[in-house]
């Protein structure tokens, strides 16, 4: 799953549970998610899909509204505690995002992911946010219609409500004329559902044809039909509707087909009964820009306003194709629920575009401040919109965009493209290889007339070095040696590093090298800490190749009161901010030495002056 803003993050949703909700007032979105168990880890994402594909969500990073993919266990959730919309994966992240803002009529998908892979469960509860996502419309009849024999209606509501609110004798209806009552009703999929937006109520009589009103009232269990909230359907409710004639169904429409098609769905605008069609497709035959056939159709339920031919390949290639219908292989075409025989030779026509490839090509211009990668799609099959993420934020909607790049590095570059029928993404790794760095490693501190050193430590395609020792010397290889002549005093040279890459670009570093008169290692044997600039330290001196320093000072009662590991720093003889007294104090100095990898133990004395 696409992972915005988080660029480490690879995403995948286990265990997941949705929730989609639709907006009804806009505001802020405050919910938690409360673990039974609370170590359990929950993460959760927020999409918008208004007008959208629900599958996009898996391609489209841009769909995420919020998210929190924190890797602590606990309450997570959105609220006024959280100080960012997307929290990416990992521990010591915040378990709280800040509340998203819903608009009006936008639907929503909310993941719920459990990392944790426990079955303990978990609490939603929405609150603290200022959105309204709870449909406070009042349930209404939608529309109605009377089955072929007049027997049948089948009823439609404005908005789901609870099954447990319809009385099954049908006493919530009645219709006029009065010349039939209600004798049962039934919730559409109540049998496996808690909530229904159809019902199906069974007459005591057949209508003739003619025109009817269909009511509703309290019924035996002194309600309507109530929702989620217990709002109910006003009994003030009525709906007109006729009995036809009985008369053949005909095939009305092609529901909208998606990419690649390899079902056709036929939308019919009254039931037929399913075992009238042929299994095996002899019903209908279709023709068009190039061969394909129909394997099997199916419906739905003993009676259905849906066909479903399943082809023997997908659509793939743009192209006008017709249905005609025909007596299959059963010895007729299709009946409605009056027996009622929809004549052959009705057809219907439709047509499919290309599919397309997302596929892309792309050159490297190479520079060594800013490098230039051009991408290329071929646009075919009638491509008409191209959506690119090019990395270091960088998005385009061109067919051939440029990205520009002033980090080199591996880049992952996502295309989605669509004709405004079918749709494809590609996403490639592209490396820049042209990442280079002058780097070098040499000790601080050195001795004269004693070769120093040199590794150089750069990165990339390096194809020539040159060094400035900065005492007139130079070099061109990779790690040199270089002699100090021996300097009045400690003398710091700038050495300066250059290194060309097969790019021809250069880069350079500069480091410090400090050179001493002498690497006679000593300790004074006094030192005056006035504050006149001279001997106001003790250390030792010229510890130029001394490694892993111990330096203490005890005073005459074998009491601790200066250590060090840094031989450029010096006691200041105070103890805890006091002058301590003049006198005689022992030292100790061990370290390893740089040349002979051995130990050194030294101890001695030093005299205090003040």
């Amino acid at each position: 799953m696409p992972a915005p803003n988080c660029k480490n993050d690879i995403l995948t949703d286990i265990n997941p549970f949705w929730y989609k909700f639709t907006c009804f007032k806009a505001g802020t979105l405050g919910f938690e998610i409360t673990p039974n168990n609370l170590s359990d880890d929950y993460d959760w994402e927020i999409y918008d899909i208004t007008g959208k594909n629900p599958n996009d969500i898996y391609t489209d990073g841009n769909l995420v509204i919020s998210s929190n993919w924190s890797g602590e266990g606990g309450v997570t959730g959105a609220s006024t505690r959280g100080t960012q919309p997307l929290v990416c994966g990992g521990y010591g992240k915040p378990l709280f995002s800040s509340m998203p803002v819903l608009q009006v009529d936008h639907n929503y998908l909310m993941l719920v992911s459990h990392f944790t892979r426990s079955q303990s469960g978990y609490r939603l509860a929405f609150k603290g946010g200022s959105a309204v996502i709870t449909d406070s419309a009042q349930p209404k009849l939608k529309v109605v219609d009377a089955s072929c024999g007049g027997d049948v209606l089948r009823l439609s509501i404005g908005k789901k409500i609870k099954c447990s609110s319809i009385t099954a004798n049908g006493s919530e209806f009645y219709i006029t004329p009065n010349v039939a009552t209600i004798s049962a009703a039934a919730g559409i999929v109540c049998s496996s559902q808690f909530d229904t937006d159809s019902l199906e109520l069974k007459l005591s009589d057949f209508l003739a044809p003619g025109a009817y009103t269909l009511h509703i009232k309290k019924g035996s269990d002194q309600n309507t039909l109530l929702d989620y909230c217990d709002n109910t359907v006003p009994d003030t409710d009525e709906l007109n509707f006729k009995v036809l004639p009985k008369i053949a169904t005909p095939v009305d429409s092609i529901a909208p087909l998606e990419c690649a098609a390899q079902k056709v769905k036929i939308v019919l605008s009254k039931p037929i009964i399913c075992s009238s069609i042929a299994p095996d497709g002899s019903d209908f035959v279709i023709s068009g820009s190039y061969p394909v056939s129909i394997i099997n159709v199916t419906g739905n339920c003993s009676v259905t306003k849906e066909i479903y031919l399943t082809l023997s390949k997908p659509l793939e290639q743009a192209g006008t194709f017709t249905i005609n219908l025909k007596r299959g292989n059963d010895g007729n075409t299709i009946l409605n629920e009056c027996g009622e025989e929809t004549p052959a030779g009705a057809k219907i026509t439709f047509s499919v575009k290309d599919t397309v490839n997302a596929d892309f090509t792309y050159n490297i211009q190479y520079d060594c401040t800013t490098d230039i990668v051009s991408y290329s799609h071929p646009g075919n099959n009638g491509v008409n919109t191209w959506n690119w993420k090019l990395d270091e934020n960088q998005i385009s909607s061109q067919q051939n965009p440029q990205g520009s790049y002033k980090v080199f590095n591996k880049k992952q570059v996502l295309l989605v493209v669509t004709n405004g029928f079918c749709k494809d993404s590609a996403s490639k790794e592209i490396e820049l290889k042209n990442f280079s760095k002058a780097d070098f490693t040499v000790f601080e501190d050195n001795c004269p007339n004693e070769p120093v050193t040199f590794k150089g430590t750069a990165v990339g395609q390096i194809i020539n070095h040159q060094w400035s020792f900065g005492d007139g010397g130079v070099a061109s290889t990779a790690s040199p040696t270089h002699t100090y002549s021996l300097p009045n005093r400690q003398t710091t040279y700038n050495v300066r590093y250059t290194v060309n890459d097969s790019y021809g670009c250069q880069r350079t570093a500069t480091k410090p090298v400090s050179v001493y008169s002498s690497c006679l290692l000593a300790v004074p044997t006094a030192f005056t800490p006035n504050g006149d600039g001279l001997n106001d330290f003790l250390s030792p001196l010229n510890a130029i190749k001394a490694e892993r320093v111990e330096f203490n000072v005890y005073n005459r009662w074998g009491q601790l009161i200066y250590k060090t590991a840094n031989w450029k720093k010096g006691w200041n003889g105070t103890l805890n901010g006091l002058p301590q007294a003049t006198g005689t104090y022992i030292w100790t100095l061990q370290y390893l030495n740089r040349d002979t990898q051995k130990l050194v133990f030294e101890k001695g004395t030093v005299v205090l002056i003040r």
